[in-house]
């Protein structure tokens, strides 16, 4: 890893693709809310990682890889949000009113997550998805699982996810 500027710091984050998990470094502004980093402007064309751990589901089998860096394309990324223990305050105002927290199940690759999308409580979450020009989501207390770790199990107070990446489901 390069030294750090003086207004650097470094972050742990989980970045999901539609066949690979990377859980790594990142190197970003002091001044940056990493959890909504990719809502900022400047994001790069790849997130780098530096001392990765990926998980490759490209197989029948998932495959674990280590590297000293990896570079993820950012338009192939489903999910990313802030390695736990590790939060950021929420990215809304929880007195806002006319808003519900709407359950659902988020497909991401072969991750499943279950959480809360907020929306207006005159919409739905169809109307919101279409009407939503925002290329990330967030999705609120969010548990991760994956049906092939069977002992892949991480807990989020919330996650961005790129809506055309994935899939929503509705009970």
């Amino acid at each position: 890893m390069r030294q750090l500027e003086a207004d650097e710091k470094t972050a742990v984050v989980m970045v999901y693709t539609d066949n690979m998990l990377a859980h790594g470094e990142i190197i970003a502004r002091e001044s940056t809310r990493v959890s909504i980093w990719l809502r900022m402007d400047g994001v790069p064309n790849f997130i780098h990682l530096y001392k990765p751990h990926v998980i490759s589901f490209a197989g029948s089998v998932p495959k674990t890889s280590t590297f000293s860096e990896i570079f993820v394309p950012t338009t192939q990324i489903s999910a990313f949000h802030l390695a736990p223990p590790a939060q950021d305050t929420l990215d809304y105002d929880a007195t806002e009113g006319n808003r519900i927290m709407q359950p659902l199940d988020v497909m991401l690759g072969s991750f499943i997550v279950k959480g809360r999308m907020r929306i207006s409580t005159q919409s739905d979450v169809s109307t919101s998805l279409d009407v939503s020009r925002s290329p990330w989501v967030s999705i609120y207390e969010a548990e991760i699982v994956n049906p092939n770790l069977p002992q892949f199990n991480v807990r989020v107070p919330f996650l961005l996810v790129n809506p055309s990446r994935v899939s929503f489901g509705m009970e």
